[in-house]
């Protein structure tokens, strides 16, 4: 039995408004009491590689990717974070990672110092945090393992992460540009085309348009993906 999905794909650094399947838990409650809104426009950078890790952020709204660019030049985004997502834990003092926002997003800002002050006081807060920075660690695992598949794997893979996400009544938008796409799963931008184009002539998805993707059979996607 066939299933359809809609994903519809935005092809994506003005200014600021303001200063696998995972969907990380969202911080809330007393946690979002403590942060600031801050509203950030397409493209902008929150926060840079190598700078203090001094906060932690919550998606409200439009989606944030973390990427690095490697010696050789090429970017390597790391993980892309859609509303609800936290995003910004790191294990040492500095970020690994920049984070730019992909559409126009706005974030709730929490000082990490502060959260990790009021973890030490509450329970609740402390286990909230273990399993954001669980999922943060298992998103990270999925990533790796994603990176060894074939390019085929890993475009179905993504498709059906991303579908997983943030399907609505079957349907999917996805605010990052096909070049994203391919620097998430380390491919070329004309391999991810080509792969969409193969995976519509096998009737496996239908691409009624540049930035929609119809999800035509899960069950082939499924077995497709390894």
């Amino acid at each position: 039995m066939s299933t359809h999905s809609t994903i519809q794909i935005e092809m994506s650094r003005p200014g600021s408004q303001g200063a696998a399947s995972i969907n990380t838990q969202s911080l809330g409650g007393p946690i979002e009491m403590m942060g600031t809104a801050m509203s950030y426009a397409r493209n902008l950078e929150i926060y840079g590689e190598g700078e203090p890790a001094e906060y932690l952020y919550k998606v409200v709204h439009g989606a944030v990717r973390t990427s690095k660019v490697l010696a050789d030049g090429r970017r390597q985004i790391g993980a892309f974070y859609l509303p609800g997502d936290v995003f910004g834990i790191e294990g040492g003092d500095e970020h690994t990672y920049s984070a730019e926002a992909i559409t126009d997003t706005r974030v709730i800002v929490i000082k990490r110092r502060a959260l990790g002050n009021l973890a030490a006081r509450d329970r609740e807060v402390a286990q909230q945090l273990w399993a954001i920075t669980g999922q943060e660690l298992q998103r990270a695992q999925c990533h790796v393992m994603l990176l060894i598949k074939t390019a085929k794997e890993r475009v179905v893979g993504f498709l059906l992460d991303m579908a997983a996400r943030v399907a609505n009544d079957g349907q999917v938008e996805l605010p990052m540009s096909r070049q994203d796409i391919a620097d998430y799963l380390g491919l070329t931008i004309e391999t991810v085309s080509r792969t969409l184009t193969e995976l519509e002539r096998t009737a496996a998805i239908a691409l009624p348009s540049s930035r929609q993707v119809v999800l035509r059979n899960r069950a082939v996607l499924g077995r497709l993906n390894g």
